[in-house]
């Protein structure tokens, strides 16, 4: 491992990297949202309006805005340049697990969130509204991320399962495709009509509307799951749980299936996440180590360990090789091995070594 930075702070449960700045965003366990530079070290910005614990982070694509989500059922969007908190999003239960800002940040404003009452979130941040209410789950939902490409979600709970859920419709219906539900309102005139049209959107408030469906449920952990992560390219998934297992998930288009398990923890895997330019999963653990798997070997390559401090959280950059990982007193970043050649070329036809 090569560390590229260190930081001191209380415990780290949720981290983000910028997009393109060298920046990571740390929340905390006693409610502080920090801004880092990690090529310096230094602290840029503080976010202190939560009360209790932060648990998810997350950098908006384009835009200068932050989203957060504590104990205190509170989702918050943060300008970074203003440096001040915009709005709050309320709707949640109980504590917030996750949030997330959809990858294609521009044509869609949704931010995604998981809580421990049980169900997922789908948030309109533009125009300040929930669009869908995701039920299913019934435990804690310990997470809840985006396909990179694709209308799919992933969510992973202590019921021990992984969802795999479909937005196409959420989608449609917000591109102006509309439902099918849409285009019988649109045609009901009697009276008759109007009545099951109020039903139906009464049963909308009520259930929340079939815009999004599960595709798949995955069983085959023994105890509650903790984090579910999709590859960026292939139909895989990835999950970690409280059995001390990683599991290797495979899909297609009409079903899911447990590839392999991967072992070596030896207390609750925290989470897990693909390697963004190797075949690789890495997973952390409350057993104070970093593991790293070949996915094709499927076996453990790499082993980190730290003395004293339960590893809580791992973020990936989105174009570089960089990992970070949260823990009981603060975060690294770092990188797997060295990129930089052993030697170059230089002037006058000069082979240095570095």
């Amino acid at each position: 491992m090569l560390t590229k930075f260190e930081s001191k702070s209380a415990r780290v449960k949720g981290l983000a990297f910028h997009p393109v700045r060298p920046w990571v965003c740390a929340s905390l366990h006693n409610g502080v949202i920090q801004l880092w530079d990690y090529r310096v070290g230094t602290v840029i910005d503080r976010f202190e309006e939560h009360d209790g614990p932060v648990r998810g982070v997350d950098f908006h694509l384009h835009e200068p805005l932050i989203v957060s989500g504590g104990d205190d059922y509170k989702i918050k969007v943060w300008d970074y340049k203003l440096r001040r908190c915009l709005f709050t999003l309320l709707g949640h239960l109980d504590y917030i697990r996750t949030v997330q800002f959809h990858p294609n940040a521009s044509q869609f404003p949704w931010i995604l969130s998981a809580s421990d009452d049980q169900t997922l979130r789908l948030w309109d941040f533009q125009k300040r509204t929930c669009l869908s209410v995701l039920t299913g789950h019934n435990h804690y939902v310990m997470c809840a991320a985006f396909h990179p490409t694709e209308d799919l979600i992933v969510s992973a709970s202590l019921d021990q399962t992984v969802r795999v859920w479909d937005t196409t419709g959420l989608r449609k219906k917000q591109m102006g495709g509309g439902t099918e539900n849409a285009g019988l309102l649109e045609n009901m005139q009697s009276a008759q009509s109007r009545a099951s049209a109020t039903a139906l959107n009464v049963q909308a408030e009520l259930f929340g509307s079939n815009d999004v469906v599960v595709k798949y449920v995955l069983e085959g952990h023994d105890r509650g799951v903790n984090w579910a992560s999709f590859h960026p390219t292939l139909p895989l998934l990835a999950s970690a749980a409280d059995d001390r297992q990683v599991k290797l998930w495979r899909m297609s288009e009409t079903k899911a299936w447990e590839v392999d398990t991967l072992r070596g923890h030896a207390n609750n895997v925290s989470c897990c996440l693909f390697h963004p330019k190797h075949d690789l999963v890495v997973s952390n653990s409350e057993d104070r180590s970093i593991r790293v798997f070949d996915v094709s070997k499927r076996v453990g390559v790499q082993t980190f360990r730290r003395e004293g401090d339960r590893f809580w959280i791992l973020a990936t950059h989105r174009t570089q090789n960089l990992l970070a990982a949260g823990h009981d007193s603060g975060m690294i970043v770092f990188k797997l091995e060295r990129e930089r050649p052993a030697s170059s070329h230089g002037p006058a036809n000069k082979l240095y070594y570095v």
